[in-house]
């Protein structure tokens, strides 16, 4: 295993970047028109012979798509000023003051100073089991966030590693990636449940049984496009190369001169890397390890295909040949 120049990874993540948020939106669109066509097909009275109503979708798609396209607008700026919030209330991560855990500072900040980085932020997940992520989108948010489990139970040399393979994944800008990627799959996910609950409360206020039995077909079409959008977003996602995995161990290797130590660090993690205050997939993807991989272990055959982590046996096996 053999580390790619850090420049190299950063143009490769930097217009990673730029096709997630130039192919979002672009699904955002491509949905709102499947919406208004598969509503007009189910609303509008149609007569044998007749063609299909395209002028009365392209009017309906008219009128929703500049509010479809404001919406996204005002949920990504939302989601880029308050990401680190969103993150650490999704994870239970708080900050670590230096006084609390000098031993922590001293090895990020050794670690930094060998590489001529700004120091991130450092935080603590107070949960006994082993696992660390990074996040942030620039150096004001940079942010290491480690287990309590993690600073306890491994040593010096294998927690200097563990630091240095987020610290790779902040200097390769994979957690610029992943943000972008949360923030759409979030955005997703938030579309579908206002679309599916106003359609419901909207026929549940009617009183009358044809009105709600007209609007079973607009629910199912809300439903059937909402999980066509969160499908291809979650492709996205996973198409996010499996390999930033590979590359923060093998720059993790090089910053430290100690893969096994990883190796160690790693075996030790895989036994126990369940964070339990970690319950969304999208943010699950920022660790060093997946925190549910046990309970997902029965659909190991299917999920495989779409694992946002390589497998850890492997990573391991990798580090260990040095």
């Amino acid at each position: 295993m053999q580390y790619v120049g850090i420049e190299t990874q950063q143009r490769t993540n930097n217009f990673r970047s730029v096709v997630l948020l130039f192919l979002f939106p672009c699904l955002v669109i491509l949905l709102t028109y499947i919406f208004c066509f598969l509503l007009t097909m189910a609303t509008v009275q149609r007569y044998q012979g007749d063609p299909l109503p395209f002028n009365a979708v392209y009017a309906m798609f008219v009128n929703y798509a500049p509010v479809v396209c404001m919406g996204v607008l005002v949920w990504f700026v939302i989601a880029y000023f308050s990401n680190s919030w969103i993150i650490n209330n999704s994870t239970g991560s708080v900050p670590l003051d230096r006084k609390d855990n000098k031993r922590v500072y001293n090895l990020v900040e050794n670690l930094c100073m060998s590489k001529g980085m700004k120091m991130p932020k450092v935080n603590i997940i107070y949960d006994d089991s082993l696992n660390a992520y990074a996040s942030g989108i620039n150096e004001k948010s940079y942010t290491v966030s480690l287990s309590k489990g993690i600073i306890d139970k491994l040593d010096d040399n294998e927690l200097e590693c563990v630091i240095a393979h987020e610290l790779t994944h902040i200097r390769n800008r994979d957690v610029r990636v992943l943000i972008v990627s949360i923030v759409f799959v979030g955005l997703f996910s938030m579309l579908a449940q206002i679309a599916i609950r106003s359609v419901f409360y909207s026929s549940m206020g009617r009183s009358d049984r044809n009105n709600k039995g007209s609007a079973l077909p607009i629910i199912l079409i809300v439903m059937v496009v909402a999980a066509i959008g969160f499908f291809f977003a979650s492709l996205m996602r996973f198409a996010i190369s499996r390999n930033r995995e590979f590359m923060a161990d093998a720059g993790a290797a090089e910053m430290t001169r100690n893969p096994h130590a990883l190796a160690s660090a790693l075996r030790k993690i895989s036994n126990d890397p369940d964070i339990e205050a970690v319950t969304r997939n999208d943010v699950a993807q920022l660790f060093i390890e997946h925190p549910h991989t046990k309970s997902e272990s029965y659909f190991s055959g299917l999920s495989g295909l779409f694992a946002t982590h390589p497998p850890i046996k492997k990573r391991i096996e990798l580090l260990e040949q040095f």
